[in-house]
């Protein structure tokens, strides 16, 4: 098959919440040359793009339009948001039974149109849809990851400008490990400004967990709230396909399979990496704490055990 993969096209599957607004996103935040739709509900797809399609003339023009199967062909990155929504108390790994089976029917579509695709995974339980999703052609781990800890990231570098009293983009600071109940922070390798965190003044550990807490259980309070959280992920993924399109090799706390980074292996789950054209260029090593690694490992392992489960 010749490939016909357009760096600057982008297909996202599933028109629902999460799939429109990242397509939103991306018609403010990038210069891709065309979007593509596609849902198993007809009327909603079309709704959606007719909506998206009002908002070029002040935004810039993109092709936008209701896409198929084919489209994936010459896409240069897919994102997969189709699935069920996370309820009111239910917690994201509870979604794994109704999701899985929508990976295993799509992502088989996707590779066998356009082998050279990257796939952005963000339908929940994304670490462990990803893991499915890698399982099914692990030749093509470094073209298949997560957004994972990118919106949990988001809303800690929120937090922490807003307590510090600066521009949150000054802040660089990680949440790592699964997007949910067991992540971490990485505070000690967060910097504003070049200065580590710790050493500000304002630096208090018992105050800061309880930031992590806040940006860790967000998404509880938004679904209690108004049933379903998408502007931050779809700004979040937004920038993540972005840097793919674009190959800005922009670092990125992205779902990853592991292959003995920090001493895991057959896992997926979010630490720091380059993001390029052709998907992950490089996963980078970063010195974490002893008691950072070890709330890693703990994370690792619960992940490890839904997979497993799920497996038999």
């Amino acid at each position: 098959m010749k490939n016909l993969r357009n760096k600057n096209k982008v297909t996202i599957l599933g028109a629902g919440f999460v799939g429109a607004t990242t397509a939103f996103s991306l018609l403010h935040q990038s210069e891709i040359e065309e979007l593509a739709l596609i849902d198993i509900n007809k009327k909603l797809v079309d709704s959606q793009v007719m909506d998206l399609q009002h908002a070029l003339p002040v935004l810039g023009y993109t092709e936008v339009k209701a896409g198929t199967e084919k489209d994936f062909e010459d896409s240069g990155v897919v994102v997969f948001a189709c699935g069920c929504n996370q309820k009111v108390g239910e917690s994201r790994l509870a979604l794994i039974e109704k999701n899985a089976g929508i990976v295993k029917e799509w992502v088989p579509k996707i590779f066998k149109r356009n082998p050279n695709a990257v796939l952005v995974m963000i339908t929940n339980p994304v670490d462990v849809l990803t893991h499915i999703a890698v399982s099914l052609f692990p030749k093509k781990k470094n073209q298949i990851f997560g957004s994972g800890t990118i919106l949990d990231s988001m809303r800690l570098k929120f937090l922490v400008g807003k307590y510090m009293d600066v521009d949150p983009q000054s802040v660089h600071a990680y949440i790592a490990g699964e997007h949910g109940d067991s992540e971490l922070p990485l505070w000690s390798s967060a910097t504003i400004g070049g200065q580590r965190l710790t050493t500000f003044k304002k630096f208090n550990k018992a105050t800061f967990n309880h930031l992590f807490e806040q940006a860790k259980n967000a998404a509880y309070a938004i679904i209690e709230g108004k049933q379903a959280t998408y502007y931050g992920i779809g700004a979040g993924a937004a920038h993540l396909v972005n840097a793919i399109a674009m190959n800005k090799k922009t670092v990125l706390p992205v779902s990853y399979h592991l292959d003995g980074e920090y001493g895991l292996k057959d896992v997926c789950l979010s630490m720091p990496a380059v993001i390029g054209e052709n998907g992950i260029i490089e996963k980078l090593n970063l010195e974490i704490s002893p008691e950072e690694k070890k709330l890693l490992y703990a994370s690792a392992a619960s992940l490890k055990k839904v997979y497993q489960s799920f497996k038999r």
